[in-house]
């Protein structure tokens, strides 16, 4: 009977946690896709474009709300159960309030296992997906881009400017700047353009301007009533150098690994371990780019952000044991208690408080790593702290009850 009792129990909380968790991360993902829409309209791309990087940021939207709705799932599940007295079949059949505490430790755990696999895996490789798509699409629409009084950059090189854009699309007094190698580029004026299509390739036919070219020092001017300048070929501006949140979990401990064998090295020159100050002087100037193996954005500089993305991924999951034990603490009380009503808000501002404390605490990250080992310890004191407040405290009102 008890199996089926904590059956029952797993199966309702586990069924309006994946009922809340996909519908909060389908509102925020829906705000956040308007927010996409710039993708498309403002620089020009294909809707496929659109529809494959909005989706995928999903995956990064529940990593994010995933600790907090498994808090206020249970905290809900909980005080159904207490309100419609379905937890009286546990203390009726032999359930004592620790071994339900005990079985919902144990389902935290898996929990835990899911958060760490999302956040270390799932997630960058989506992020790195995402930034694939953008960086391998192509500019379909470009006469959406291009806006009246205001400087366009979207395409790799090329800078255009136009005053206005009438009824009919055509643009007015325009100004197109493209870069053709270092310190060499060619400067267009032209009264009015306007985009067409020659076959398959997008061009932009330019009317009354000319054209100014800087190459090899020499200067050059062409003036036309009428010229065709050519968008075939194009890429998009888009930023191409991984983020620190889109690197794999792998590369970031080995980059830490390599600074610190970096910060070893460098320590054990200066002591004279190894003779020689040419090596020394060579390794305190060179950049640490250089110095931290082929790892991308792997840098003595970027070393707190490489900790404050760990912590987020590898640590902030195992606040979910001790968000689980607080939702179970309105067990403690009773709803025929009048301090009831007044439990369960310290009950809830305690569980919102360490959700907000564990999200804040990535300010406290720095570079000492005993610092960051006590940051990254509190999980565990935590727990160990409310299980053995909880313990204590149904075994004394055990007692008292005998």
């Amino acid at each position: 009977m008890k199996k089926i009792i904590f059956r029952k129990f797993l199966f309702d909380f586990l069924t309006f946690f994946t009922i809340a968790l996909i519908s909060s991360a389908t509102v925020i993902w829906v705000f956040q896709a308007v927010n996409f829409l710039d993708i498309m309209i403002e620089d020009g791309r294909d809707y496929i474009v659109y529809i494959k990087y909005s989706l995928l940021n999903f995956p990064k939207i529940i990593s994010r709300i995933f600790v907090f709705v498994l808090f206020f799932s249970l905290y809900y599940i909980t005080i159904k159960y207490e309100l419609n007295n379905e937890l009286i079949l546990f203390w009726n059949f032999g359930i004592n309030k620790i071994q339900l505490i005990n079985f919902v430790f144990k389902i935290s755990i898996l929990f835990v296992i899911f958060q760490l696999y999302l956040n270390s895996f799932v997630v960058p490789h989506s992020q790195n997906k995402a930034k694939s798509i953008i960086k391998g699409s192509e500019i379909n629409f470009f006469d959406n881009f291009v806006k009246g009084q205001k400087f366009n950059d979207t395409i790799k090189g090329l800078t255009i400017y136009a005053e206005k854009k009438d009824e009919n699309d055509e643009l007015k007094n325009l100004y197109i700047k493209r870069e053709l190698d270092k310190n060499e580029f060619q400067i267009t004026y032209a009264k009015k353009g306007e985009f067409k299509l020659l076959g398959n390739i997008p061009i932009l036919v330019l009317y009354n301007g000319a054209t100014i070219t800087s190459k090899n020092n020499n200067i050059t001017n062409i003036s036309f009533s009428k010229s065709d300048f050519s968008l075939a070929n194009v890429k998009a501006n888009s930023v191409t150098y991984i983020k620190t949140q889109e690197m794999y979990s792998s590369k970031l401990i080995r980059c830490i690994e390599s600074i610190y064998k970096f910060k070893n090295k460098k320590i054990h020159l200066k002591a004279g371990v190894i003779n020689g100050t040419d090596e020394l002087k060579t390794l305190e100037t060179t950049r640490p780019e250089t110095m931290l193996g082929d790892i991308e954005n792997c840098t003595l500089q970027n070393i707190n952000n490489i900790f404050k993305e760990i912590y987020k991924r590898l640590i902030i999951p195992f606040y979910i044991p001790v968000l689980s034990i607080i939702a179970l603490m309105l067990i403690i009380v009773s709803k025929e208690n009048p301090n009831y009503q007044k439990w369960r808000l310290i009950t809830f501002l305690t569980g919102f408080f360490i959700i907000l404390f564990s999200e804040t605490t990535t300010r406290l990250i720095s570079k000492n790593v005993i610092e960051n080992t006590l940051l990254f310890s509190i999980p565990l004191f935590l727990f160990i702290f409310l299980y053995i407040f909880l313990f204590y405290k149904f075994n004394i009102i055990k007692k008292n009850k005998l």
